[in-house]
């Protein structure tokens, strides 16, 4: 995850770690707690496919600022 955060151009810390988590699981909507399923689905279907990494490093920059 800290090659997807340092492509968006984020610096995970203290402050933004659980806002980041929120948002991702919102992209994915799967609950907050579930943090098994949302991990095991970012690496399934977007760190594998090199068009879905961009487009989710995309969303994401977006939803974070």
């Amino acid at each position: 995850m800290k090659e997807i955060f340092a492509e968006a151009g984020i610096e995970v810390n203290s402050s933004n770690r659980r806002r980041l988590d929120r948002v991702i699981h919102q992209m994915f909507g799967i609950g907050y707690p579930d943090c098994s399923t949302t991990w095991r689905r970012l690496r399934q279907e977007i760190l594998t496919d090199p068009h879905k990494r961009r487009g989710f490093v995309s969303k994401l920059k977006s939803a974070i600022r």
